[in-house]
C-alpha cells in the first residue's frame, strides 16, 4: 500500500510514517504540512490511502479532500483528529473517509485502522475484478421482494456481528414470537415465559421444556455477549463509527460496553454484564418501528 500524509504537525508526519513502514503496513510516498500543498503531490503521484488531519491553516481536511475529489483523485482517506465534533465527522463520512485516527497518535491504533483499511481496499478491488469479468453477461431484471420481519431482525445482528451465532435463531425466533401474540412493546413478559414458549416448540415433557428453557437462554446470553465485544472492538478502532453510535448506547448499558473496551485493551478476561432483558425490549421496538 503506497500511502501520503497530510498534517501541519511534523512530528506527528514521522511518526506514522515510522509506524507505516516499521509495521511493514507499507510505503510512505510523500507528505505535506496543510491541504493546499498536498493537492498538486496527491494528484501526480496518486497514493492508494492520504492520512488527512482534520484541522489545519489555510485549508482543512475536509477542503482539502473535497478539492481532491473535485480533480478526479479516487484513492481512499483516513481522517486525523484531535477532537470529535459531530458535525465535521458526519461531513468527513460524506465525502468517503474511510476511517478515524485519534490524537494523540497511538501506534496500536494506527495499525488497527491501517490494516482495516487495507482489508476493505483488497475486498473492494475483488469485487470490482468480479464485475468487471461479469459485464459480458447479461443479468435478467429480477423485482425486488419486500423485506420481511426475519430479514430485518437478522439485519441488526448482522450489524452487529452475531447473525451466525446459534442463539441468534433464537433471539429472532423470540422476536417473531412476540409479535404473533401482538404484545405492547412494554412492558414484556418475563423472559423465562418466552424461553419456555420457545422450548414447547420442539419439547414435550415438563423436564426437557425446563432442560431446553435453560439452554435457549445460555445460547441467548452468548450471543448477546459477542454483540457486546464485537461493538467493542468497533468502538476502539473507531469511536465513530455508524454501528457502534447506533448500537452500543441503544442496546446495552454503555458503561457495560465502555468496560468491555478497557479489559480488551488490558487483556482482562473477567466476565461482563449481560442485560438480556433490554437487548430483547430494544430489538423488539426497533422492529415494531420498521413494521410501521
Amino acid at each position: 500500500m503506497r500511502y501520503f500524509i497530510v498534517d501541519d504537525d511534523r512530528a506527528s508526519r514521522i511518526m506514522l510514517a515510522n509506524i507505516i513502514e516499521e509495521g511493514g503496513l507499507g510505503t510512505v510516498i510523500g507528505g505535506a504540512k496543510n491541504g493546499h500543498e498536498s493537492i498538486p503531490q496527491i494528484l501526480i503521484t496518486q497514493p492508494d490511502f492520504v492520512l488527512m488531519d482534520l484541522l489545519m491553516p489555510k485549508m482543512d481536511g475536509i477542503a482539502t479532500i473535497e478539492k481532491l475529489r473535485e480533480n478526479r483523485y479516487e484513492g481512499h482517506f483516513i481522517m486525523i483528529s484531535q477532537i470529535v465534533d459531530k458535525e465535521m465527522v458526519a461531513q468527513a463520512y460524506e465525502q468517503g473517509v474511510e476511517f478515524f485516527i485519534h490524537k494523540p497518535i497511538n501506534k496500536v491504533e494506527v495499525q488497527m485502522v491501517l490494516r482495516k483499511t487495507e482489508e476493505q481496499y483488497r475486498l473492494k478491488n475483488s469485487i470490482n475484478a468480479i464485475r468487471q469479468s461479469l459485464t459480458n453477461f447479461e443479468v435478467p431484471d429480477m423485482k425486488h421482494s419486500k423485506k420481511t420481519t426475519r430479514d430485518h431482525i437478522q439485519s441488526m445482528l448482522n450489524d452487529m456481528g452475531i447473525v451466525g451465532e446459534v442463539g441468534s435463531e433464537d433471539i429472532i425466533k423470540i422476536i417473531e414470537l412476540l409479535l404473533l401474540e401482538k404484545h405492547k412493546i412494554a412492558p414484556l413478559p418475563p423472559l423465562k415465559e418466552l424461553y419456555e414458549k420457545l422450548a414447547m416448540l420442539t419439547k414435550t415433557t415438563p423436564d426437557d421444556i425446563l432442560k431446553e428453557s435453560k439452554a435457549i437462554e445460555q445460547r441467548v446470553r452468548r450471543t448477546i455477549l459477542a454483540a457486546m465485544i464485537n461493538l467493542a472492538n468497533l468502538g476502539i478502532v473507531d469511536y465513530t463509527n455508524s454501528e457502534f453510535e447506533y448500537y452500543a448506547p441503544r442496546y446495552f448499558d454503555f458503561t457495560d460496553i465502555r468496560t468491555i473496551m478497557r479489559q480488551i485493551e488490558d487483556d482482562d478476561h473477567r466476565k461482563a454484564k449481560v442485560n438480556i432483558k433490554k437487548f430483547i425490549q430494544v430489538l423488539y421496538s426497533d422492529i415494531i418501528s420498521k413494521a410501521d
